[in-house]
């Protein structure tokens, strides 16, 4: 069986969010095709929390460059995927390194300053939306790019899909403690709106304690760390997720929230221009609460609209048949 090393950070292997869960995604319908995923990372944190000073994420890579090439040597790989750009320099030691971005160098991110530099040295990527294989090509003239979405699980979505469940007032939101996703905003939406209930998971456990800081109205729930089965689950029963983040590479629970026919609210930068349905509705923070408030008071309990979009757009087995093509053109 061939093997592939995928590259990310120790954190986003450990903690129950995206990256994590793209990666065993990944692993699995890899097994499949034939290829086995090998999973690498640095041994050392950078830091448990978001860009604090001197713990750059890309500086604390470049430190790292020398167990990481152990690893993939000791594996005997010679194919890597990288999710973050500080391992750009891997291309000089393996030719066949291709990137699957995690971030992005927008400037609605922090530390997009950081990243720029390394993005010119990037000459092959997969992507999961066509903004970004359009950014990737205007920016950075990088146009080697293949685009392949981080397909939800259609089993869960079929599974845990129950309208008569919804809870008429429940708004969702899934994201991070972190100055990019807003958390602050579902909470102040909630201490303007106690008729409404408000979810907010967060993907792991160490922002059970950041979350402190906040002054939590009754009508917030808070969720931590939980599993794919329990998030879509949860998902079934809001009848609105809404997503607050200034941006995005993919925005993995948008397209659950699709799968299960919720109706969604969220931003309206280009990098969600790819969750476009019937009943999704993108908006700002000057009317995102009416924006909500609306959705919630829709008569529309659920949207099959939605819900069809996401299995014919962003599904499991068309996530596998990306990398079937990938890999027949990338390995060969």
């Amino acid at each position: 069986m061939t093997k592939i090393g995928l590259i990310m950070r120790k954190i986003q292997f450990t903690e129950n969010q995206g990256p994590r869960v793209f990666a065993e995604r990944l692993k699995a319908l890899s097994a499949e095709l034939g290829v086995e995923i090998v999973f690498i990372s640095p041994e050392r944190h950078v830091s448990g929390y978001d860009w604090l000073p001197g713990y750059e994420h890309e500086k604390g890579d470049l430190i790292n460059y020398d167990i990481v090439l152990d690893q993939i040597h000791s594996h005997n790989i010679d194919h890597v995927i990288y999710t973050v750009s500080g391992f750009t320099f891997l291309k000089m030691f393996l030719p066949n390194s291709v990137l699957f971005p995690h971030s992005f160098p927008d400037p609605a991110l922090t530390g997009y300053e950081m990243m720029k530099p390394f993005y010119t040295m990037v000459d092959k990527a997969v992507v999961q939306t066509p903004f970004l294989k359009r950014q990737m090509a205007a920016q950075f003239g990088i146009t080697d790019v293949d685009v392949i979405p981080i397909g939800f699980s259609e089993e869960l979505a079929r599974k845990h899909f129950n309208p008569d469940a919804v809870v008429d007032n429940r708004v969702l939101w899934i994201g991070r403690d972190e100055e990019n996703r807003r958390p602050d905003l579902p909470i102040e939406y909630a201490r303007r709106n106690p008729d409404k209930e408000v979810f907010m998971v967060f993907g792991g456990e160490r922002y059970r304690e950041s979350m402190k800081k906040y002054d939590i109205p009754a009508n917030v729930k808070l969720q931590f760390a939980l599993s794919q089965d329990e998030v879509f689950q949860l998902m079934n029963s809001a009848k609105v997720y809404w997503s607050s983040s200034r941006f995005d590479t993919f925005a993995m629970p948008l397209t659950e929230a699709l799968a299960m026919g919720k109706i969604v609210v969220k931003p309206e930068h280009p990098c969600y221009d790819h969750i476009s349905s019937a009943h999704s509705f993108a908006g700002n923070e000057r009317n995102w609460f009416e924006l909500v408030n609306m959705a919630v008071a829709s008569p529309r309990r659920y949207s099959q609209d939605n819900r069809d979009y996401a299995f014919e757009t962003f599904s499991g087995s068309i996530m596998k048949e990306g990398y079937r093509n990938f890999y027949s053109e990338w390995l060969k």
